[in-house]
């Protein structure tokens, strides 16, 4: 398909654009990139974004093609990123698995609920375009990044030598990168090398008695999406880690505090915990069922912050929209970089996916008899609610993603919000329909909260990508429908994932899997936690507020930071709230890769090939993540076709401080190792 702009980017370059090839392409890398995103959210709850390696290997491939270009190329990357964004619907999904109502993950059930939320999320963003990308004045990270590397390494934009050799060059550091991590996971799945370096201790009497610890998880996906989230965020993330690990576990494991609570008739966790039990058990059971709720506090506080700042831009972009439709009507030619799809297409297919919903919702109303009788009240209340909340979750994850960039957007207190608001709404159900407590009332919330999940995270990437196209000067109802098949092309992956997954490792709560130690899965674990505790009426909102308060004191306290710096020094509190409920080993790790990130674009500043070494970086970062991250699902499909826990086991269990040390060593070695040999090559181009 080929236009010719009123004003291209590139004289004399023939526009295009939306290929069969490049949309084949982009299938291809989301499935790649899909895939290594559900096992890396799964195992540590955070996903990277990967618009970036997808348009370095885009143009690494279609430069075969004499009539690439820029725009191509652009294509290529939005289906790809769209597609590994999609696997964020596993922070919801497998929490049906978790309370027991799946026993694994239902193809078309699971593909249905990503595709429809994922169209809401397009549609939903497209009226939020002129308002947040186009005149928001957001700074987009990732976006801009993936222009500057889209505009270097095109054919079709003013090409260097060099530009040449920094896109073969970029290719092979991905690859590199790639097989680095994928390396050395294999070297940990065979215990040649510990894949977590922890300490726990209990605090002498004189500080409480309670107990605390902390480790790091030697893993280099971890290690690049440090790299990825940068210094600011991740110093927020260990400031949260810190007040999590170092205050209130200590306080909430200590003596004090327990006999504290019984005065009040409270029962703790921590007198749950077995006599004589460990440092590390004592510390990780009240973490896990008290601590993170107090971060699921902190991180609902700050969506809801801002939420609050949204409503002008949110006002300002419906406007903009219905504007540009009105002229187009009035047979004004808009500018290609100003063609959105049509509001009124738009409206039908956000109307189509509504009545797919509508099916769904009711189609699992009727499959349960406690809920078929409610079916008319709930498919309608369900409705209302993917409209009204999933817009507005749309505009937070927009707006968020052009503040910090989409791998640091709120998606996870999104999910925090939404399982809270439609467990209450299903208690109101209950009460006027009469529908009695039953497990279903669980899963009917958790489906219409990964609906809405789907849109956020959907919406969450689609804005960073149409910044990419804004500044590429792509054509926006191009990339629009980019965004539409990428949708599709990651929802069908997910399940097949996700049941690989289940059948090796399992998740708490659900069946058992090969592997004795179940997937993670934070976001998921937390999400199912807070419907059970909600509907079952035994939700700790005690925590919860307390962690709403601490919330307030962060947003207060980066308002005055911010405010004294001129803005140079910020505490973004949704990175606050995450250090809470990480698993330290996971935050640690990150905190560690953020600064080996700052510390290797710092050691760039004052060379003539600064910009080329910081693409660089970022392209090394996620290599890292996707080795790392394939080779978990691989060996996820081997342990599950063998039926073998440890297939690639080299070494027998128990040489857990000489498999530490080594492992430590060795990651140091290697990590000082790939940034060097990543900066020499940057000062070869």
């Amino acid at each position: 398909m080929t236009d010719t702009p009123a004003s291209a980017p590139v004289s004399g370059v023939k526009r295009i654009e939306l290929t069969l090839r490049a949309l084949v392409l982009g299938c291809l890398l989301a499935v790649i990139f899909t895939a290594a995103n559900t096992y890396l959210g799964l195992r540590v709850g955070l996903t990277f974004a990967s618009a970036i390696p997808a348009a370095v290997i885009s143009m690494a491939i279609l430069r075969a093609f004499k009539t690439s270009t820029i725009w191509e190329n652009m294509t290529v990357q939005t289906v790809a990123s769209v597609g590994g964004a999609m696997s964020s619907i596993i922070f919801v999904l497998p929490g049906l698995v978790m309370i027991g109502w799946w026993l694994e993950f239902p193809i078309w059930e699971s593909v249905a609920i990503c595709v429809l939320g994922g169209v809401l999320g397009v549609t939903f963003s497209i009226p939020l375009r002129r308002a947040l990308v186009v005149n928001g004045g957001l700074p987009y990270p990732e976006g801009v990044a993936a222009a500057e590397v889209l505009k270097v390494g095109s054919r079709g934009a003013e090409q260097t030598e060099s530009a040449v050799r920094e896109n073969k060059s970029g290719l092979w550091i991905v690859v590199l990168g790639s097989i680095v991590s994928g390396g050395y996971a294999y070297l940990a799945a065979g215990r040649v090398f510990a894949g977590e370096a922890a300490r726990f201790f209990k605090l002498p009497v004189a500080l409480g008695g309670g107990a605390t610890g902390l480790g790091f998880g030697m893993q280099f996906a971890l290690l690049g999406a440090g790299h990825l989230i940068g210094l600011t965020v991740g110093l927020a993330q260990l400031f949260g880690l810190l007040v999590a690990w170092f205050i209130a576990v200590p306080i909430m494991t200590s003596p004090e505090y327990v006999t504290w609570l019984n005065g009040f008739g409270i029962d703790s966790i921590a007198a749950t915990v077995a006599a004589g039990a460990s440092a590390e058990e004592l510390a990780t059971t009240v973490w896990r069922n008290e601590v993170r709720f107090m971060g699921a506090g902190v991180i609902g506080v700050a969506a809801i912050w801002t939420l609050m700042k949204l409503a002008g831009p949110l006002i300002g972009g419906l406007t903009s929209a219905l504007a540009a439709n009105r002229r187009r009507n009035a047979g004004e030619v808009l500018t290609l970089t100003e063609q959105d799809i049509p509001i009124n297409l738009v409206a039908g297919i956000s109307v189509a996916a509504l009545v797919g919903i509508a099916a769904l919702l009711a189609w699992f109303a009727q499959a349960s008899p406690a809920l078929a009788g409610a079916t008319p009240m709930l498919v309608a209340g369900g409705l209302i609610y993917v409209v009204l909340i999933g817009f507005a979750v749309a505009a937070v994850c927009g707006y968020m993603a052009g503040l910090i960039g989409s791998s640091n957007s709120p998606v996870s207190g999104v999910g925090i919000l939404a399982i809270v608001v439609a467990s209450l709404l299903m208690l109101g159900v209950m009460a006027v329909a009469g529908v009695p407590a039953d497990p279903s009332i669980i899963a009917y919330a958790l489906i219409v909260t990964a609906v809405v999940f789907a849109v956020a995270v959907i919406a969450n990437d689609n804005l960073q990508d149409l910044k990419t196209a804004q500044l590429v000067e792509a054509t926006p109802w191009r990339q629009q429908a980019a965004l539409i098949v990428g949708v599709v092309a990651g929802a069908i992956v997910i399940p097949f994932v996700l049941n690989a997954l289940n059948r090796a490792f399992g998740f708490e709560g659900g069946p058992p899997g090969i592997a004795a130690e179940p997937l993670a899965a934070p976001q998921a674990t937390l999400i199912s936690a807070l419907a059970r505790g909600v509907i079952g009426g035994d939700l700790r909102w005690d925590l919860i507020g307390l962690g709403a308060l601490i919330g307030v004191g962060v947003i207060l306290l980066d308002l005055a930071l911010s405010t004294a710096t001129k803005g140079k020094v910020k505490l973004p509190p949704l990175a606050v709230g995450i250090g809470f409920y990480l698993p330290a080993a996971v935050t640690t790790m990150l905190v560690i890769g953020a600064v080996c990130g700052w510390l290797y674009e710092r050691g760039l500043k004052k060379t003539s090939f600064a910009d080329v070494g910081r693409r660089m970086g970022v392209l090394l970062a996620s290599g890292l993540i996707v080795g790392e991250s394939l080779f978990g699902v691989f060996n996820a499909g081997v342990i599950g076709a063998t039926e073998n826990e440890a297939p690639f086991a080299l070494l027998p269990e128990g040489s857990t401080w000489p498999a530490m040390l080594a492992g430590v060593v060795v990651f140091a070695v290697v990590t000082f190792a790939l940034y060097q040999w990543v900066r020499s090559r940057a000062a070869r181009v």
